[in-house]
């Protein structure tokens, strides 16, 4: 196997599973040549790395596991409760028991180009995933906190199967006749609750994206209250997505 040059040895490593690799370093390890030596620390490094990420797993589905018993446990998170434009969303994702999906974590931790990512790979692992939205007029006539609900309430309603326990990022849904375990930062410790905040996030930020491109000129961030977003409220006024009740201050 000395004879092998780096690149072979490489490419062996990457191309092999978790047991042929684990073999291959141990073949491997002998090699006195720098290059090789290198390589197998890279790979020890990585295997460290999932191990790691595995361990991080397991905590957050601990109350995956605290209720087992429950066939379908549902995660359910909002985003765009802040912002001064665009809808409120919720997610509420149900996924298959002992799914591994990994990195998923509260979407706020997670770069846009992972929350894309990871979207991806949520929605073809679901059970089932509901969306549901509030739009700004909405909001101002019930405001946040009930709009907020019933956008829970339309995520929910989407599901099929219905979920028998819900795990909620802190809140507890009014309404609801399901069981309900709310937890507080759910988002960072439930496998459920992430998938619901990435589900969520996606969405809202794709959408205020398009609407970017329509009603230029307010820089929309998301829709959150940037310097620049107040400023382009103040020259050129709200537009049809501005929540009136939260832009009192600026208009």
């Amino acid at each position: 196997m000395s004879k092998e040059s780096i690149k072979e040895i490489d490419s062996r490593l990457k191309m092999a599973e978790d047991a042929e690799r684990e073999q291959l370093m141990k073949d491997y390890a002998p090699d006195d040549r720098a290059g090789v030596q290198k390589l197998l620390e890279k790979y020890r490094k990585q295997k460290e790395k999932l191990l790691a990420e595995k361990e991080r797993l397991a905590k957050m589905r601990q109350y995956e596991q605290k209720y087992a018993d429950h066939a379908f446990i549902c995660g359910i998170d909002e985003v765009g409760r802040g912002p001064l434009a665009g809808p409120v969303v919720a997610g509420a994702v149900i996924l298959p028991k002992e799914c591994e999906i990994l990195y998923i974590n509260d979407s706020k931790k997670l770069s846009a180009a992972k929350r894309d990512e990871l979207y991806d790979e949520i929605m073809d692992k679901a059970v089932a995933v509901g969306l549901g939205m509030a739009s700004p007029a909405r909001i101002d006539e019930i405001n946040i906190l009930q709009a907020t609900y019933e956008a829970m309430r339309q995520a929910i309603a989407q599901l099929s199967p219905q979920p028998d326990l819900l795990l909620n990022d802190a809140v507890t849904i009014p309404e609801v006749v399901i069981p309900q375990v709310p937890i507080i930062k759910g988002d960072a410790k439930s496998v459920s609750i992430a998938a619901a905040s990435i589900v969520a996030k996606v969405t809202r930020d794709r959408l205020m994206e398009e609407y970017d491109k329509v009603l230029p000129g307010y820089g929309f961030n998301k829709g959150y209250g940037s310097a620049e977003h107040i400023k382009a409220l103040q020259t050129l006024g709200p537009t049809l997505i501005h929540r009136r009740s939260f832009i009192g201050h600026f208009v």
